[in-house]
């Protein structure tokens, strides 16, 4: 009967020798897993640096922009005026005084029948200015919006036809006990946003405008054009321009908003005529920079402690951080420091980070002092220079450009970081593939020694029967001598 299970005919433990073999084979794939392990660890080590560099890249793009330095803010003494101001708004002062708000035209019709057909015939909507309050001379400015309406139409069909149109003013049909009213208004304030309504009959025959509707019956009671002493529609609120004046000077707008002065929008909600003149400032906002230099401190914070602990060797756990003896992590955590601790352009009052109240701490990391850094905030001009650089031929750069530059440098293809990371990709990959040739030399050396011990086993086997066979023997002969 064949052996079917190594060891059988030998007797041995052939599948523990064959596994401590085996065992002795694996130990070196053993290693490089453990520093496959490392390498990944590494890796992901400076794919955080590389994105900490990127954050802290882009805080101080942010503080080496000039928009940054050159905010401005508007305040007002009264909340009837109200402001924004665009970077490069000059810094002034002065008062507005509003006697007139913005509104648009608004009409309504006499009482109709509810439900009732309005008419057949067209309307026409011009938008335009009158030369007196809503009534005189009408002056066209755009071009005119004919709407068709039907002998069936009522007056809500009518209204959402109006609706419908785009013509720059909205209708909406007022319903109560008495029956139905039509309500129209302009959709933009402001003089030249006035409307005409004017009403004509339907056309006698095709291709034909009908006549125009004076007389106040039909579609004629929509109408609304004094210029023809057509006045179906009762003016309820004329179109107005704000008014103000600014320091005396008197200004107008279409709206409720004022650009009189360049950079600065003023917002209108009330009149000062019991009030009084509201007095208006434009000066350098500082809150732009303060929030773009505590980004860039917390930025800088950010990868200095991620650095710090990845470096480090604790001598208590006998533990080393994953990029322990690095020499581009060492040497990058360095630079950073010696860059940021530099003087800034000659010229300033602010000399290094510390005149602005940022301060490195005992572990390498940078703290604001707040008060110390409104006070000097209060040079903006300064602050700005010493991020920026004061500009002009040979003048050196600011902190922010530095820092700005410096990781630009170590992000793109050629830069340290970028060069690290790919010569640690490249290992990893190298590290795989001998594992893989690793692992397949030991599969075959298995195989073979199972081949090998298979065969011993088998010729171990056939001895020992022999051998057991010849006993027998032996003995049968002894046995039958004795006998």
């Amino acid at each position: 009967m064949a052996i079917s299970s190594i060891g059988i005919g030998s007797g041995l433990d052939v599948k523990s020798i064959i596994s401590q073999l085996v065992a002795l084979e694996q130990k070196p794939l053993a290693q490089l897993q453990v520093k496959a392990s490392s390498i990944g660890a590494k890796l992901s080590a400076y794919g955080q640096l590389q994105s900490q560099m990127a954050n802290l890249q882009d805080m101080a793009t942010k503080l080496a922009t000039a928009s940054n330095w050159n905010a401005m803010s508007v305040t007002s003494s009264n909340a009837a005026v109200t402001g924004t101001a665009i970077t490069g708004a000059a810094a002034t002062a002065f008062s507005v005084e509003v006697s007139q708000l913005a509104r648009s035209q608004a009409a309504k019709s006499e009482t109709l029948p509810a439900g009732a057909p309005v008419g057949a015939g067209t309307l026409r909507i011009e938008l335009g200015a009158w030369s007196a309050n809503g009534a005189g001379i009408f002056t066209a400015r755009s071009a005119a919006v004919n709407i068709a309406v039907e002998a069936s139409d009522s007056l809500s069909q009518v209204a959402a036809k109006i609706n419908a149109a785009g013509a720059g003013v909205t209708a909406t049909v007022l319903k109560d006990d008495a029956g139905e009213r039509l309500l129209m208004r302009s959709t933009a304030t402001g003089e030249a946003s006035a409307f005409r309504l004017q009403a004509f009959g339907a056309p006698v025959a095709p291709a034909t405008e009908g006549d125009l509707i004076t007389d106040g019956s039909g579609l004629g009671r929509l109408a609304y054009d004094p210029a023809n002493a057509t006045n179906a529609l009762s003016l309820t609120q004329w179109a107005l321009n704000t008014k103000a004046a600014i320091n005396g000077a008197e200004v107008t707008s279409q709206n409720n908003t004022l650009e009189a002065i360049a950079g600065v929008k003023l917002s209108i909600t009330k009149l000062t005529t019991e009030t009084g003149p509201v007095e208006v400032g434009i000066q350098r906002d500082s809150t732009a920079a303060k929030t773009s230099i505590n980004n860039f401190v917390a930025s800088y914070n950010a990868i200095s402690n991620a650095l710090a602990e990845m470096t480090k060797y604790d001598a208590a756990t006998k533990t080393a951080g994953t990029l322990q003896g690095d020499s581009t992590a060492v040497g990058l955590q360095s630079a950073l420091r010696r860059m940021v601790g530099a003087a800034g352009p000659a010229g300033t009052s602010i000399g290094r980070l510390s005149d602005l109240g940022v301060a490195f701490q005992a572990d390498g990391s940078l703290k604001v002092d707040a008060a110390k850094l409104d006070v000097a905030l209060a040079k903006p001009d300064d602050v700005k220079a010493f991020f920026m650089g004061s500009g002009g031929v040979g003048a050196a750069d600011g902190l922010a450009v530095r820092l700005k530059d410096f990781a630009s440098g170590l992000l793109n293809a050629s830069g340290m970081l970028s060069t690290r990371s790919d010569a640690l990709k490249s290992e990893s990959q190298r590290n795989t593939k001998e594992q893989e040739r690793m692992s397949e030399r030991i599969g075959k050396t298995q195989a073979r020694l199972e081949a090998q011990y298979s065969r011993l086993d088998a010729s171990t086997g056939k001895l020992s029967a022999l051998s057991n066979y010849m006993n027998q023997q032996v003995t049968l002969w002894n046995n039958a001598k004795n006998n």
